[in-house]
């Protein structure tokens, strides 16, 4: 039996906090309007995706005790890169000092989980990976119209980062997983190069909360279990009633949820991984507990994962 093992996690915020009483002032809303209707109380706007990156990728891999250079696989989930080329993983995997391979992966708030999937098969595959380093991280605030009434006050910036390692004494990490996509469902959310996100607000509520309870669904059914197995519960930090939504119908408790969007909004590809680390920083996990991933993104994308935490 081997599996890998998440041994260290980490966050990095920018230091401007954003809050609602900002864009009450000067767009047609209210704190009221945009807690009621996302759960957003405040964000963070600042720094570079790679430089966020750096400071989560060495807060886990300080975490799991190790040295950067230990880390030979660096995967690096982001739709906000800092250059068209090379891959902002480069940069991150220079300024870490890191050894062996590193590529970004873009599908957009789904792409945490994609990442993760993606590093655990090729440590499982044992082609030569021992750690990996999966890093979500995105800085939104770029991309984002702040005139713009509808995606303004949503967005945020952060990265959140852990380590994986190989064992050959550990069970599986990935009890069952569930990676899709509907590329005929692009128009509803989308950002051309030198733009701004556009997005039809209602429109990806209703697919959101569809693709990802079936996602989700399918990968406990996979691994034969149900919600009320599932200690932890980190779903794509977009919207707390596309959470609720998700906790009820997949019989999960609300108290078993994890969410950070209050404090961040929705950072794309780092808000499981900063949900994540606020759970495991707060010692909500223990040895042998089922988490359950599950997010949605532009595309549209979607991924869930069921993962045993700890050995």
């Amino acid at each position: 039996m081997s599996g890998s093992v998440i041994t260290g996690w980490g966050t990095a915020l920018p230091e401007k906090v954003v809050t609602n009483a900002e864009f009450e002032a000067r767009l047609d809303t209210t704190d009221e309007w945009i807690v009621e209707r996302t759960g957003i109380r405040e964000r963070r706007f600042g720094g570079m995706t790679s430089s966020l990156a750096v400071e989560a990728g060495a807060a886990a891999v300080t975490k799991a005790g190790l040295e950067p250079s230990d880390i030979d696989l660096l995967i690096l989930s982001t739709t906000t890169p800092d250059k068209a080329v090379p891959a902002t993983s480069s940069t991150v995997h220079a300024q870490l000092g890191c050894s062996g391979a590193a590529f970004d992966l873009n599908a957009a708030c789904a792409g945490y989980v994609y990442a993760l999937v993606t590093a655990d098969a090729m440590l499982g595959a044992r082609i030569g990976f021992e750690r990996a380093l999966v890093i979500g991280a995105d800085t939104l605030s770029v991309i984002t119209d702040m005139e713009d009434r509808g995606t303004a006050v949503l967005f945020g910036d952060g990265a959140g980062a852990v380590v994986l390692e190989h064992h050959e004494d550990a069970e599986p990490l990935m009890l069952a997983s569930d990676l899709g996509l509907d590329g005929s469902l692009l128009p509803i959310l989308y950002c051309e190069h030198g733009g701004y996100l556009k997005m039809e607000g209602k429109e990806v509520f209703r697919k959101a909360v569809r693709v990802t309870v079936d996602s989700a669904a399918k990968v406990l059914a996979d691994a034969e279990l149900t919600g009320d197995r599932i200690a932890l519960f980190v779903p794509h930090q977009a919207n707390v009633r596309i959470i609720d939504a998700m906790l009820q119908r997949l019989g999960i408790p609300p108290e078993r949820a994890a969410l950070v969007l209050d404090r961040t909004g929705n950072t794309s590809s780092a808000s499981i991984p900063l949900a994540l680390s606020d759970a495991a920083d707060a010692g909500r996990l223990s040895d042998g507990d089922l988490i359950l991933f599950s997010g949605f993104g532009a595309g549209m994308t979607w991924a869930s994962a069921v993962v045993r935490w700890g050995r």
